[in-house]
């Protein structure tokens, strides 16, 4: 029957090897199969004792065809919900060339600025965009969601607040703010010592142990209020104010920041951006400069390059959690660049006057329908509103047969209680949508209506928002705002921006502990097929039939790999993966009586997210130190586990870890933690080393979260979108996190962690079709071959740059770190600038000092062909060699390739060159580059000047005018 199957294989399309491949570099490191070298690299008492248990792999052509067959079972229906959630429209020229290019979605976060600064670029569009819809003056560059920006914005009002030595720990939420944003407000209120109280904003008084409060603009009922004399109160007892805000209605309404938010929260999903069944999407917050240092996720920010031209990079970095650490306020540590730049262009494309057409036409849609109610004598109670009517019948009678008769005609709207209704208006309706919901409603309260006498009734209705609170300030006044609005000139646009970037579509980009393996062309197909981008997250679940059997699918090969029992999806990034790993060890801990255990012990390698995760969950970080080998000290690990028994949390470790080495006491690690009645949570960073061969629950880990972004072939997007599920076991699952809306767990369960049940939903097909078309063989290949690379850079580069740890039998796992010290003293030369001359050679650099300050760490990944690790490892020797000539005398120390990289050609085109090396040297080191040169846009950028000089929304054109050339 083989003669029968598919000849091509998956497996041999994502692992860049062949066979031939693979024995002349098991001939490099000196091992004679790949299976000598896994037995020597991964200690023998963790190994798994039989094969994953996972279905048959499928061929490209068979999962895209059982994939249709699962999207078919979810119902595509019109969505009248709200709630946060609404039908777009994304243009053609957006989805075609950013959401389905991998030029786009293939690139790493900024951290590199010089090869980043198109999407910088697109980022700095988007924080100008947010600064001026909200009337704020600074904005990030995009958070998870609406309800993780509420609570991040909750916890930096704390923050200052503490600092203040104000003895205030309430935080105050109109009941009229989304429910789902609540729920994650609630969740993460608790741990920090926060008190939530719920309340009528009309009528509440605020107390001085109030220190801020969060409204809803326009209401979740559609309702639009004005808080002035809220807002008044507020600042007459020194109470932050916080205002949830839809993006569109802000094109209408008067912005926040006019009537004196102090931080304004909100989604750009209606921008353009898929609903996916609720997310992925790009969150905003905006806020004031004076909370510059404190502002949650990441800032672009402009500064200027080495040739004294304007060049963007990510500002005010030392606010990151990496650097903070347990003192971080958020563990942010990553976005949603991905849909920001998608938001961005949107507004690009439309512009000022297109932004405002389109939500006076929502708008005139929604008085349009009320209209039509009033003539049909029912009643709508919102006197203001933007795009919401709620609608009072007069029984739940009346209400079941509206509903069951707009599923009839396959139509969702909210149904808040036994006589209410919601309808949202959304871009992508139109006259006879409205007639179609008339229609209904006439038809079950036995009223007439004339289809035609209605709409030509039309022809004198008033365009016009006379609301007090109608916008009279204008917004995106900015040209790039106002200049591309042919899809000509939005697409060269948007390719300009793609070309001044490098992405997996250029070169092997070898970041130690991110993973950046290949995105299958196959793997991302399903993402833009209607029935999975076009679900609202609350639509009824029997019309979700399909996304329920990939998630069930998901959860149960997710629960396999790890060797655990129970999945949760609802984590939309790694970060986020942690915090509710760490938030259900602490619902166990207080099921079981023992509130009290809340120290979390920390190796001092683990990334700064780790520390941060677990302050946010109420938890005391102890640090444990490693040995001179970069392992956890057990001694240590022992001493502090047995001093802190009674309060005994958990365990915070990588593994392998992340100093690239499966360490060989992790049994006896867990082991330890168990004693003392603590649990172990597993950062699944380093997953894609254990695949196949070991798992986390085989370990000995209680919970573990993913990267799907990762080890399971979600793109990174530029910084975003990520996932990052849990998966724990038996005894921890009745705490999966819940949601208000959706019931997907049980009575036990945590508040939600994101705003959507399910979370970044609409990405989840990615790692679903990774899986299946690896199958058991597959994943467990992927997995060897990823080892493989990492010990052939290592073997190869070893009498250049010596590999700071190693296992007991001197191999690494999956990524290694070269230790570049030495060169300081030596020949003046900093990692940086090893950095940064690697992109003369047309590679993006490996993670400089992390874990370790002055070193590189390298993550090959299995996708990477030979030629191309060859590639590599001749650019770092020519590197080395550079690095000899300056320690020979031979190149200046100061005035050298290394410290003047990266070239640009404006750097290389000067009339006079002044250099002690060529300009041949500069832009082509080694042959390879002549044929395939990346040139960078920028010289290396000066990030003190940025900082000193804070600008983060879109330079004056006068910026930007070039000198005349004679």
């Amino acid at each position: 029957m083989n003669n029968f199957k598919f000849f091509d294989r998956f497996v041999d399309r994502h692992i860049g090897l062949n066979s031939n491949d693979v024995k002349n570099m098991l001939n490099a490191i000196g091992v004679a199969t790949l299976d000598e070298l896994i037995d020597k690299t991964i200690p023998f008492s963790i190994r798994l004792k039989k094969e994953l248990e996972l279905e048959p792999a499928l061929s490209e052509v068979e999962y895209l065809a059982r994939l249709k067959t699962i999207a078919a079972k979810n119902k595509v229906f019109k969505n009248y919900i709200g709630l946060g959630y609404h039908p777009t429209i994304t243009p053609g020229v957006i989805k075609r060339n950013i959401l389905e290019n991998p030029g786009w979605y293939t690139q790493y976060t900024p951290y590199q600025a010089e090869i980043s600064q198109g999407r910088l670029e697109a980022l700095l569009n988007f924080q100008t965009m947010v600064c001026d819809l909200t009337g704020m003056p600074l904005a990030n560059a995009s958070l998870l969601d609406e309800a993780t920006a509420a609570a991040e914005a909750m916890s930096m009002l704390y923050s200052v607040t503490k600092t203040a030595k104000k003895n205030r720990k309430v935080f105050w939420i109109s009941e009229e703010v989304l429910p789902q944003t609540i729920d994650v407000l609630l969740s993460r209120s608790a741990p920090l010592g926060i008190e939530v109280q719920i309340g009528n904003h009309n009528s509440v008084e605020l107390s001085d142990d109030i220190f801020g409060i969060l409204v809803q603009y326009p209401s979740a009922n559609g309702e639009v209020y004005d808080y002035s004399d809220l807002f008044a109160q507020s600042d007459s007892k020194g109470i932050f104010k916080v205002v949830a805000a839809d993006i569109l209605s802000l094109a209408l309404l008067k912005a926040p920041g006019e009537f004196g938010a102090d931080v304004v929260v909100g989604s750009t999903q209606r921008f353009g951006v898929p609903m996916g069944y609720g997310g992925p999407h790009a969150a905003f917050f905006a806020t004031k400069e004076e909370f510059k240092r404190q502002i949650p996720g990441r800032l672009i920010g402009v500064s200027i390059d080495s040739n004294g031209n304007p060049a963007l990079r990510m500002a005010l970095q030392t606010r990151e959690q990496h650097i903070k650490r347990e003192h971080a306020t958020s563990n942010i540590c990553t976005s949603q660049v991905l849909l920001a730049i998608m938001a961005s262009m949107y507004a690009v494309y439309h512009g000022p006057k297109g932004i405002k057409a389109i939500a006076a036409r929502v708008n005139n849609l929604a008085k349009v329908l009320e209209k039509g109610l009033k003539e049909l004598n029912v009643k709508q109670v919102n006197q203001n509103y933007f795009d919401t009517l709620k609608v009072v019948l007069l029984s739940d009678d009346d209400i079941a047969k509206v509903k069951n008769s707009a599923l009839e005609h396959r139509i969702n709207f909210r149904y808040y209680d036994k006589t209410s209704i919601g309808i949202s208006i959304a871009e992508p309706h139109a006259i006879k949508d409205i007639v179609e919901i008339l229609e209904i409603f006439a038809k079950i309260l036995g009223k007439s209506f004339d289809q035609n006498k209605f709409i030509s009734g039309l022809n004198s209705f008033p365009n016009s928002f006379l609301y007090c609170l109608e916008r009279k300030s204008k917004f995106l006044t900015h040209p790039v705002f106002n200049s591309y609005y042919s899809e000509t000139e939005m697409l060269r646009y948007i390719k300009n921006l793609e070309k001044k970037d490098l992405s997996l579509t250029t070169s092997m980009i070898p970041l130690g502990s991110c993973t950046m393996k290949l995105n299958a062309s196959t793997e991302m197909f399903g993402i833009s097929w209607e029935e999975f981008a076009e679900l609202h997250p609350f639509a009824p679940i029997d019309q979700a039939e399909g996304y329920l059997q990939l998630f069930k699918e998901l959860e149960n090969d997710i629960a396999e790999v790890t060797g655990l029992d129970a999945v949760s999806l609802q984590p939309n990034s790694g970060a986020q993966g942690e915090y509710t790993g760490l938030m259900v060890i602490r619902a166990y801990h207080i099921s079981r009586g023992e509130k009290e255990r809340n120290v979390v012990l920390i190796p001092s390698s683990a990334h700064g997210t780790n520390p941060a995760s677990a302050v946010m969950a109420g938890g005391k970080v102890v640090v444990v130190k490693c040995d001179v080998d970069g392992n956890i000290d057990i001694d240590d690990l022992k001493a502090k586990a047995e001093q802190y028994q009674e309060t005994l949390s958990s365990l915070i470790v990588t593994y392998p870890s992340t100093h690239g080495v499966f360490e060989e006491s992790i049994k006896e690690i867990c082991e330890i933690i168990h004693q003392y009645g603590g649990q172990v949570y597993m950062d699944g960073a380093n997953l894609n080393a254990q695949l196949g061969l070991t798992s986390p629950g085989f370990i000995g880990a209680d919970v573990c979260h993913l990267n799907l972004h990762k080890t399971f072939a979600i793109p990174h997007g530029g910084g975003g979108p990520g996932a990052g599920p849990i998966a724990v076991a038996k005894h921890l699952s009745p705490f999966l996190p819940g949601h208000p809306i959706i019931k997907i767990s049980g009575e036990n369960a945590i508040h939600a962690v994101s705003a959507a049940p399910w979370g970044s939903a609409g990405i989840l097909p990615i790692s679903h079709s990774y899986i299946k078309m690896l199958g058991t063989m597959g994943l467990t290949d992927a997995t060897k071959a990823a080892i493989l690379n990492a010990n052939y850079l290592k073997a190869k580069l070893a009498q250049h740059y010596p590999a700071l740890y190693s296992g007991k039998n001197g191999f690494v796992a999956h990524e290694l770190i070269f230790d570049c010290r030495p060169f300081k003293i030596s020949a003046n030369i900093e990692v940086e600038d090893i950095a940064k001359r690697l992109i003369d050679y047309g590679f993006h650099a490996p993670t400089v000092s992390f874990p370790v300050p002055g070193t590189l760490m390298v993550e090959p990944t299995e996708s990477e062909s030979l030629k191309e690790l060859d590639r590599f490892v001749e650019a770092m020797i020519s590197i080395k060699r550079e690095i000899e000539e300056i320690e020979n005398g031979i190149l200046n120390r100061e005035d050298n390739p290394l410290k003047n990289s990266p070239h640009t050609v404006e750097f290389l085109m000067q009339e006079e060159w002044k250099h002690s090396y060529s300009r041949e040297r500069a832009a082509f080191p080694v042959k390879a580059v002549r044929y395939n040169k990346f040139w960078p846009s920028v010289g290396r950028i000066n990030n003190a000047y940025g900082d000193r000089n804070l600008i983060c929304s879109c330079l004056p054109v006068s910026e930007y005018e070039e000198e005349n050339v004679n």
